[in-house]
């Protein structure tokens, strides 16, 4: 594939609203692991490389274990790998990502409830929202995977 335009000369201002973005979400509750848990299973799921190259590399940087990530796809039948709060974040992940299927089902928003408080919902919301941002825009510009 050959690259396309860079959003981040091509549309300057869109670009750093993007950035704004990431910045807001270095300050939430979320931990590193977590944060990098929901951008990876999203980018799983969208066919993001780009993505998954640099998640999967800043997950180990914090600590998380290749098994985790190797099995994050398939963390439904790997429960004991991930915690009660991953698990609901890697639901309202994978819910959210495919919106279109049944949205973010009453399930897993009570669930989440239990577990995190409105404002924690929020920021958990906009982190999906964020990665599955990067992700349309990663694919649509063919960014490339560092070598």
């Amino acid at each position: 594939m050959s690259a396309r335009i860079n959003m981040a000369t091509a549309d300057a201002a869109a670009y750093k609203a993007m950035m704004g973005l990431e910045g807001y979400l270095q300050t939430i509750s979320l931990n590193h692991i977590q944060k990098e848990l929901i951008k990876i299973r999203a980018s799983q799921i969208n066919g993001c490389a780009f993505c998954l190259d640099m998640h999967t590399k800043d997950a180990m940087k914090y600590g998380e274990t290749p098994q985790r990530i190797y099995l994050l796809n398939a963390w439904r039948e790997a429960l004991e790998l991930y915690t009660e709060e991953e698990q609901v974040l890697l639901a309202m992940t994978e819910e959210i990502t495919l919106i279109s299927q049944k949205g973010l089902t009453e399930e897993t928003y009570y669930k989440a409830k239990q577990l995190f408080d409105e404002s924690q919902i929020a920021q958990i919301i906009m982190a999906i929202v964020t990665i599955n941002a990067w992700n349309r825009i990663a694919i649509s510009t063919h960014l490339p995977i560092a070598k």
